[in-house]
């Protein structure tokens, strides 16, 4: 329905606000509407098509910044006074950009390689205690991030719950149980307008894989979050040991 309706519309606007041929064929998606953020203007394209204006498309990127300007790769020189250097943000594979080192010593970015990982988008096996709000595959493209937030706050509030209900110190969820939750989301995603129609953005990793978005519904993620799973989980009352699922169900 999307593509049939909004995609259609789009490229009718493009159309109508874009009458030169060649600028027009350098600002039209090769990708299906969806795949990137939709922005609503009916400045932008007015803007490029200014005779003071040059758009230089993604065929045709820097190769070189000199002195007093760049190079492009099609080797041509263009003076500039100021350079903005729009790089846009790493949303995938620098989910967490400073060091996290759990159990055993193991490091947060290698177990996240090659994409980040959580169940829920939350907690990771291996490192007790940690719970990571907005994580992998918590990103919404339909409603408010903050209602999947709340969702996230609702789970961290039940798992402190178990462990506290039991006199312990510390929990995390299995590596059974992340695997299944991780795998049950990527089976997901195929399909979807992130994945495929020729889509690559920020919310895809190095590794392919899309790791910025959820790929149901916003209420299914709170649903899932809400039923804490005492299985799905170990609760630790030292370092080193962990209690039985039944005392955790206690």
């Amino acid at each position: 329905m999307l593509k049939a309706v909004a995609q259609r519309t789009a490229l009718k606007h493009i159309e109508s606000q874009v009458p030169d041929s060649e600028l027009r064929a350098k600002v039209t998606p090769d990708y299906v509407i969806g795949c990137k953020r939709v922005l609503l203007s009916n400045t932008l394209y007015p803007a490029l098509g200014q005779a003071n204006v040059t758009l230089h498309d993604k065929n045709d990127g820097i190769s070189e910044i000199t002195e007093t300007g760049i190079v492009t790769t099609t080797g041509e020189h263009v003076d500039v006074d100021l350079l903005v250097w729009s790089t846009g943000y790493d949303a995938t594979d620098g989910v967490i950009s400073y060091p996290v080192i759990g159990r055993d010593g193991r490091a947060l970015s290698d177990v996240w390689d090659p994409y980040p990982r959580a169940y829920l988008g939350t907690t990771i096996p291996g490192f007790p205690n940690l719970f990571v709000v907005t994580g992998p595959n918590t990103g919404i493209g339909h409603t408010s991030a903050i209602f999947l937030i709340e969702a996230q706050m609702e789970y961290i509030v039940r798992a402190v719950d178990a462990v506290r209900q039991v006199g312990a110190t510390a929990i995390e969820v299995t590596a059974a149980a992340e695997q299944e939750y991780t795998d049950t989301i990527h089976r997901e995603m195929e399909g979807t307008v992130w994945k495929d129609g020729g889509c690559h953005s920020w919310y895809q990793s190095k590794s392919g894989h899309v790791v910025a978005m959820f790929p149901g519904f916003s209420f299914t993620f709170r649903r899932w979050a809400k039923r804490f799973r005492p299985e799905a989980h170990h609760i630790h009352r030292s370092s080193t040991e962990a209690t039985t699922k039944d005392e955790v169900s206690a």
